[in-house]
């Protein structure tokens, strides 16, 4: 289950950690000016940013801004033709073709309660029929969280933001990762079958998931990791939690390959990193693997 809200528009937070902070401050290992690496919830807005103590003061400091991907590749018009193709069924199939009558009973039921209309309608069988599992899910979260949320603007939102301010103010930014990748990750990576087991677990869970979209919103926007990291490792105990692979594709193996990537990024000019604030704690979080690089890590309060 947890992979079906990491995995919400650009991989939803899942956000693991000991301390209630965001920001911190990277330092030493032969560094002449320090670098910040700040946690971010995928959803949340732009304006949420000036709440996180020291990040306009950061953002101020450093000469670039390191995304998990460049923003504005990925909301190109190239970028955003990649996305919408990965989110497309291969083949001309649709999602009657690949669930039983009974899921797609439970599919449709599901969006004339989120949406007020299904996939019975044409113009909506037209627009969403032919999404893969992973896609349709992403989509209807996104509107349960918008119904839930008065005045969200998906077209502001925190990541984007520090990205827009740096190119604002003339500074370079970068990504860890391709737009191809990022696609990976979240659409490409996954197989068909397995996408629509953690479909039907979305379908099967509804009241389950909307408390954990709940308890990790306000977690988060309270800023207390602790409250995050005990909603994050709630498990079913069943085939709709996350395997060890996926948490490998997903976050640690990604972990540590950024880390390789930042003492060249970190050595050449000062930099903010933006990412998922689940890949900051823990023993292979971004964090602790560059505090074993010889990197002091502080908390900015």
């Amino acid at each position: 289950m947890k992979k079906i809200f990491l995995t919400l528009v650009l991989a939803i937070i899942a956000i693991v950690g000991v301390n209630a902070q965001l920001l911190y401050r990277i330092s030493g290992g032969g560094l002449e000016k320090p670098s910040y690496i700040v946690g971010t919830y995928h959803l949340a807005p732009a304006s949420f940013a000036d709440s996180i103590p020291g990040a306009q003061a950061a953002l101020n400091e450093v000469e670039q801004v390191c995304g998990e991907v460049d923003m504005a590749e990925m909301q190109s018009m190239t970028g955003m033709q990649k996305v919408m193709s990965a989110m497309m069924l291969p083949d001309g199939k649709s999602l009657s073709d690949i669930l039983t009558a009974e899921e797609m009973d439970k599919l449709n039921a599901f969006m004339m309660e989120t949406l007020g209309a299904d996939l019975n309608n044409p113009m909506v069988a037209a627009q969403l029929g032919k999404m893969t599992p992973t896609a349709i899910s992403t989509q209807l979260q996104m509107v349960q969280y918008m119904k839930m949320t008065p005045g969200f603007d998906p077209t502001a939102m925190i990541d984007s933001y520090f990205q827009v301010k740096a190119n604002e103010a003339g500074k370079s930014v970068i990504g860890f990762e391709t737009v191809d990748f990022q696609i990976s990750v979240l659409y490409t990576g996954t197989s068909i079958e397995r996408q629509k087991e953690q479909l039907i677990c979305m379908l099967d869970n509804q009241e389950y998931n909307l408390m954990i979209m709940k308890n990790l919103t306000e977690a988060y926007f309270s800023q207390n990791l602790e409250k995050v990291l005990e909603v994050t490792e709630e498990k079913l105990g069943n085939s709709c939690d996350s395997t060890p692979e996926e948490d490998e594709a997903l976050i640690y193996g990604r972990n540590a390959t950024w880390v390789e990537k930042m003492p060249a990024i970190i050595g050449e000019k000062p930099t903010l990193f933006v990412v998922g604030a689940a890949h900051l704690p823990g023993e292979r979080g971004v964090l602790e693997l560059l505090k074993q690089k010889g990197y002091t890590i502080e908390g900015v309060k």
